[in-house]
């Protein structure tokens, strides 16, 4: 960044100048481009204001995004909080990617990729003013690899696992975890409905009618593990209620009458299983 180079031969320099012009500061502080947590934190909590559901717009995630991954670390290797010229940085991003390197995790299997990659993809959008970034996933797990958009991950995900019986009944096999994983998958979904919005409305519909609206799977899954199943049922209802999809009302009403089912099982309620 202080080189004394043209800023057509230099994009280091002439977005740490840009950034100067815009915000002040010194060169220093401009060419900042490694970002993570304050010493001895982890992760950017993003998945755990899901995971709890305790947030009311995507603006929040965002922010949390941002707060946690913004120390930077200069060449003398120490973190400061520079959160403005993170902010900055994303400001210029066009694309944001992450690259799979194992058959046994997907970007639906655990929490810890929409926190990162979900989580800077939102906080992208949130500093270009609403324009997403484009969120691809490189899939190296076999032979030359290949490139998917996440939406594309999602869908092949959710129809080579989630709705395979080969996956979920091997999952039931294990019980009280196996539905615990399924839980798990489902709130990975709405992760990344949450930091992206690049889910298709059909999984929604499709894990519903599964897992929750099929009587038969809805009391296996409640005999095995009530909490989870409820959960199951709850985190359904919510992304239609944060309008990640539109069932029509028949649905909405048997996911609501199957919550409330299982809610009570929960509880200790002896209930008959929603028709």
């Amino acid at each position: 960044a202080q080189a004394e180079e043209p800023s057509e031969q230099n994009f280091v320099r002439k977005h740490a100048l840009a950034f100067i012009a815009a915000q002040g500061g010194t060169m220093e502080q401009a060419a900042l481009r490694v970002f993570g947590n304050a010493d001895g934190a982890y992760g950017a909590n993003v998945n755990q204001m899901v995971g709890s559901g305790v947030w009311n717009d995507e603006d929040e995630l965002a922010d949390a995004f941002t707060t946690r991954k913004g120390f930077a670390y200069g060449v003398d290797g120490q973190a400061t909080k520079q959160k403005a010229v993170l902010q900055h940085v994303l400001s210029s991003v066009e694309v944001t990617y992450q690259n799979l390197d194992s058959v046994e995790l997907g970007v639906t299997t655990v929490d810890h990729y929409f926190d990162t990659l979900g989580g800077v993809s939102r906080a992208v959008r949130q500093a270009r003013g609403g324009v997403a970034a484009q969120v691809y996933i490189g899939d190296q797990t076999r032979g030359d690899g290949a490139v998917r958009t996440l939406s594309e991950q999602v869908s092949l995900e959710t129809r080579t696992r989630a709705l395979n019986p080969k996956w979920y009944e091997a999952l039931l096999k294990h019980g009280y975890e196996g539905v615990r994983e399924i839980d798990a998958h489902v709130t990975n979904t709405l992760g990344w409905s949450a930091t992206t919005g690049e889910v298709s409305p059909w999984v929604y519909q499709q894990l519903a009618e599964t897992y929750v609206l099929d009587d038969g799977m809805r009391e296996r899954l409640a005999q095995l593990n009530p909490k989870a199943s409820a959960k199951i049922a709850n985190r359904l209802i919510e992304a239609h209620e944060r309008k990640y999809w539109t069932p029509d009302d028949a649905t909405v009403e048997a996911l609501r009458r199957a919550s409330e089912e299982l809610e009570d099982r929960l509880e200790g309620i002896d209930v008959e299983i929603a028709a």
